[in-house]
């Protein structure tokens, strides 16, 4: 059983910035070893964002949220975290966290929801004017 818990989400105008963080239990955290950040807006399905490879440090970004966030984790907190610059309207959401003991090596893998068992309440982002 893994517990995760996302904070940092909040209501913020275009161009702003956020730090999402996301808390595992401490005996789960080193057998996860693909993390990632989810999105799903009301009405739509939900999207990958961004994911890391616990095993080699690889990283993947979805198109839409390249250059603009930064995926990371620090071990000896249990914490992954999203950075976020440059928020959009387009990025309003609920943002996940989820992980999974398996590791991945393909986007079109890391950025499915369907491929993770393990996941956050979720934490709500609201970018407006």
């Amino acid at each position: 059983q893994v517990q995760l818990v996302e904070s940092g989400g909040g209501s913020v105008q275009p161009g702003d910035s956020l730090r999402l963080s996301c808390t595992a239990s401490q005996s789960a955290f080193y057998n996860l070893y693909t993390m990632g950040w989810f999105r799903q807006a009301p009405g739509k399905e939900r999207e990958g964002v961004s994911f890391l490879n616990m095993r080699d440090t690889s990283t993947y970004y979805a198109d839409s949220v390249k250059h603009r966030f930064t995926i990371s984790a620090d071990n000896a907190k249990n914490t992954l975290y999203l950075e976020m610059t440059g928020l959009r309207p387009e990025d309003t959401g609920v943002y996940f966290c989820g992980a999974d003991p398996r590791a991945y090596y393909s986007p079109i893998v890391g950025l499915d929801p369907r491929n993770y068992n393990n996941w956050g309440q979720g934490t709500q982002i609201t970018v407006s004017s």
